[in-house]
């Protein structure tokens, strides 16, 4: 067993507040010295220094998880880091802690407060030694004088701490210390400052060109008690000036109180979401080399790349990127910036697919996985969001879907059946918490998000037109065969699914289909869940129903449940012409609107900022929200034609089937796979397009091309 376990629970002896804590060690090595191994775990988010120098790489550790059932301890080697004599500080704020739910609160933690517990083995040549977390540990107040994830940091550097006390041992439970799983958050890209402006409200803001996740590093002097303010915010308002009503209530702001010398600072517990800040009551001459972002998000490897002649696409495709940067940072977020900032379970089921071919999220996602199992409750309902932090009576349609649809896309993405059978009884009690809420298998009980956004209802709604009954079972219909198709893959039986499909699939045609397979009361997401989840009578005709309204309105109507199928369902049933529509439309509604405005993610809303420069809402206007990012699997898997096989995935078997336009010159794509480099490009010269393949060694591929089907029995890259 790790020597963490043979450690202790510690905390500060006075009661948990907003400032940062350090608890400190000295000790001294004898000689002989083969290896030390720090280990470390923390309610709340913690950085080790040795002699000080920071240990590892990791920001904000150990992460957010489900507290109440688990925390993530690491493992560091810290041999070549020690001397004779030793100092080990390691600094304690709250982080997610606070986002708890209130209900998890128990006689020796509080639901917000913070402990910490770390061992050091040293082996020696003639034996081991382990330090612990007891209470010979001191601990003091810090200069961080206030840290809060939606709020920032208060820095105070003329601060020294007046006493150390004795650290606390507090009788905790060990059981949920639970080795790392998943990716650790790190540092990445350093973005240089841009531009400085003058607003015409006469605010000093500092433009770094990138809406992104992280914080800002600075170089800082000033006089004794000056107290410079550092502002984020992810937009201009119309007028040139700083906005950031859309935060709501998370201030986002980075407070430096100077003592007369230079200073090198970013912060250690907090992050924020912008593009931009803003300077106030800044002491010195502001020279933007003293400024630069770091990005930060999960340690996930970019796997997945496009590129096509139509430049707004190109752009519309980095933002997919860059929103997926900001916001897998140890839990897929809904937004990076507001104070929110929650695994959003939809967000995450719609978007699952383009993140695993963006990056290798296979860890990533199989951790949270793991949390939603362990937040699921018992009637198999599963939260709105993960980890669970907030009280809901009932699970939401295409939300509470994450359960079935994250695991198989993972499954199909990297080929693991790992994942199906660690979540197999999570995704079944799904199903049965449906079906406790349905009447002759129709899902009416309960409440549900709808097609969330949608544009077929008046301005200021939020929820869609499309009947949240017919999404909620159309769901209800697409969770049920995906515990079928799991199951046959690990070997269930899952013969009572399959009965319970078919009736699911009848009462829906009885309930929302006519006669001749139209949806009786049509909406685009309608038609769209109605095809993709094969709930038709009439494929056809319901494709039609869907095209006549898109040519008649000119510009899709869907929110966050059909948005992820629209292209889709037209390029695979003879629409590809209206699908680039779509998708090369620049007027609002469209994914490459927000460009014309200077967007540099995915926006929540599809005009987050109006044609006119007004802004949809100052409560619910993210720039940074990925869920309509979801076309980009479109772009690999149905303009590039880069497809998985359900009898052979993880790319072992491949489908090329590409969508050509002739508005684009070319369009290339490739996804690192487990079995190696997929690729996959075409391009029109003299009036002719030529399609050319990538498959790996031990791969094969089915090419349908030009209305002929090819097979590829070995690796290679072939042209046709």
């Amino acid at each position: 067993m790790d020597k963490i376990f043979e450690a202790n629970w510690i905390r500060n002896l006075k009661a948990c507040d907003d400032s940062c804590v350090i608890f400190k060690k000295d000790f001294n090595i004898k000689s002989g010295l083969k290896k030390a191994s720090l280990q470390v775990s923390a309610l709340g988010i913690y950085e080790v220094s040795l002699n000080g120098e920071k240990v590892g790489d990791a920001v904000l550790a150990p992460g957010w998880t489900s507290y109440k059932n688990r925390v993530f301890y690491e493992t560091y080697d810290v041999t070549e880091m020690l001397k004779t004599e030793n100092k080990i500080e390691i600094l304690l704020g709250r982080g997610w802690r606070f986002r708890m739910n209130k209900n998890d609160s128990d006689d020796v933690l509080a639901y917000d407060d913070t402990a910490l517990i770390a061992s050091l083995e040293l082996e020696y040549e003639d034996g081991c030694e382990t330090i612990v977390t007891d209470g010979s540990w001191k601990v003091s107040d810090s200069k961080i004088r206030y840290s809060n994830i939606y709020n920032g940091d208060v820095y105070d550097a003329t601060f020294e701490a007046e006493e150390v006390a004795e650290a606390l041992v507090i009788d905790y439970r060990k059981n949920i210390l639970t080795k790392r799983q998943g990716e650790k958050i790190k540092e990445f890209e350093r973005l240089s400052a841009k531009e400085l402006i003058i607003t015409p409200n006469g605010e000093t803001v500092i433009d770094f060109g990138q809406n992104m996740t992280g914080y800002v590093e600075f170089n800082i002097c000033g006089k004794m008690g000056d107290e410079a303010t550092i502002l984020h915010a992810e937009i201009l308002d119309k007028d040139g000036n700083f906005y950031t009503e859309n935060l709501r209530d998370a201030e986002e702001k980075i407070v430096f109180i100077c003592d007369g010398k230079m200073h090198t600072y970013k912060p250690k517990t907090s992050f924020q979401g912008f593009r931009y800040i803003s300077l106030v009551n800044w002491p010195d001459e502001v020279d933007l080399s003293n400024f630069t972002a770091i990005v930060v998000h999960s340690d996930i490897k970019r796997t997945g790349y496009f590129e096509c002649s139509d430049a707004m696409v190109n752009q519309l495709y980095q933002n997919v990127i860059w929103g997926q940067k900001g916001n897998f940072l140890d839990v897929p977020t809904d937004c990076p910036q507001r104070d929110e900032r929650l695994g959003w379970t939809g967000d995450a089921q719609v978007f699952c697919r383009t993140a695993t071919y963006n990056f290798d999220t296979e860890k990533f996602f199989t951790k949270w996985l793991v949390d939603l199992a362990l937040d699921q409750k018992e009637d198999g309902r599963v939260p709105h969001i993960i980890p669970d932090c907030i009280d809901v009576k009932y699970g939401s349609a295409a939300w509470g879907d994450a359960a079935t649809i994250v695991p198989w896309q993972v499954y199909l993405t990297y080929g693991n059946k790992d994942v199906l059978e660690a979540q197999f009884e999570s995704m079944k009690k799904w199903i049965e918490y449906i079906k406790s809420l349905s009447e002759n298998y129709i899902w009416c009980k309960g409440d549900h998000f709808g097609d969330w956004l949608a544009l077929d209802v008046p301005f200021g709604t939020y929820v869609g037109a499309t009947d949240k009954k017919l999404i909620a079972t159309a769901f209800f219909a697409y969770s049920t065969s995906l515990v079928i198709k799991a199951g046959k893959v690990i070997g269930e039986d899952v013969s009572e699914y399959e009965k319970l499909y078919e009736n699911i699939v009848k009462a829906y045609q009885t309930e929302y289909l006519n006669d001749d397979g139209t949806l009786k009361n049509m909406t685009q997401t309608g038609c769209l869940l109605t095809v993709y989840f094969d709930l038709y009578t009439n494929k056809q005709n319901v494709v039609k129903q869907l095209a006549e309204d898109i040519k008649c309105c000119g510009h899709l109507k869907t929110g966050f449940v059909g948005t992820p199928y629209i292209a889709h369902v037209l390029s695979d049933n003879g629409y590809v012409e209206l699908a680039y529509d779509l998708l090369l439309r620049t007027e609002y509604p469209s994914w490459l609107y927000p460009i014309t405005k200077g967007a540099t993610t995915i926006w929540e809303h599809w005009d987050g900022i109006k044609p006119d420069g007004e802004l949809w809402s100052k409560n619910m206007n993210s720039f940074n929200h990925y869920a309509y990012g979801a076309i980009a699997d479109w772009l690999y898997g149905k303009m590039c034609g880069i497809n998985t096989c359900e009898e052979k995935p993880g790319f072992k078997h491949i489908i090329f089937k590409p969508c050509t336009d002739s508005r684009l010159s070319f369009a290339k794509a490739s996804i690192e796979t487990r079995k190696g480099l997929v690729s996959a490009s075409w391009k029109t010269e003299n009036n002719k397009t030529s399609y050319t393949v990538t498959v790996p060694e031990n791969c094969t591929a089915t090419v349908l091309w030009e209305g002929n089907e090819y097979e590829i029995t070995k690796g290679g890259t072939y042209t046709y």
